[in-house]
């Protein structure tokens, strides 16, 4: 059962994300990268501008937090949650203000089940940055698996503003649209 409280602080999160500035400590680099995605034939294509933007938000300056992440990709990659945890726990204590940490939590909870604590990594993300669009398409998941066609809706389309080339998230949105035309 979600809890209701967290999700209606991300949908009022959700509000706010157009007026909402990126963390200071994110790399500048980023707002060309989203610029670029923007555009409706991004150069290079809007493929490539996603990997750059991931590779991105999975860099860190100290080097033995980079090792870290890389660790707790294939962690999660191989199913082994537990030491992902680990790993990610370990990130996150060190390197509060890193929101592909939090992002990575976030999936792992949703793997495993755990869509409350997912919720909160999501959140976290999006409190340190805004456009993060695999954050957004995360919390839509979330929100279908628990029967909460509205605010699905409402993640997906956040995330298509932040990035308009998401062809998943706008399927998802037809289809929730064929069911429930009010979610327009």
């Amino acid at each position: 059962m979600l809890d209701h409280d967290l999700l209606q602080r991300l949908m009022t999160l959700l509000a706010e994300l157009p007026s909402r500035r990126p963390h200071p400590g994110l790399p500048r680099e980023l707002d060309l990268l989203f610029d670029r995605l923007r555009q409706e034939e991004p150069s290079p294509s809007a493929h490539e501008v996603e990997d750059l933007i991931w590779q991105v938000w999975a860099e860190e300056e100290d080097v033995a937090a980079g090792d870290g992440m890389e660790a707790a990709i294939r962690a999660l990659a191989l199913r082994d949650l537990d030491e992902a945890e680990l790993l990610l726990d370990r990130l996150a204590e060190n390197y509060p203000t890193w929101p592909e940490v939090y992002n990575k939590r976030a999936t792992l909870h949703f793997i495993d089940g755990e869509d409350n604590l997912a919720l909160a990594d999501i959140l976290r993300t999006l409190e340190l940055e805004p456009r993060h669009f695999g954050a957004l398409a995360g919390l839509g998941q979330i929100c279908l698996r628990n029967g909460e066609p509205e605010a699905a809706a409402a993640a997906f389309h956040a995330a298509m503003r932040v990035n308009p080339h998401l062809i998943g998230a706008q399927a998802l949105v037809e289809d929730l649209n064929e069911t429930k035309p009010m979610l327009n």
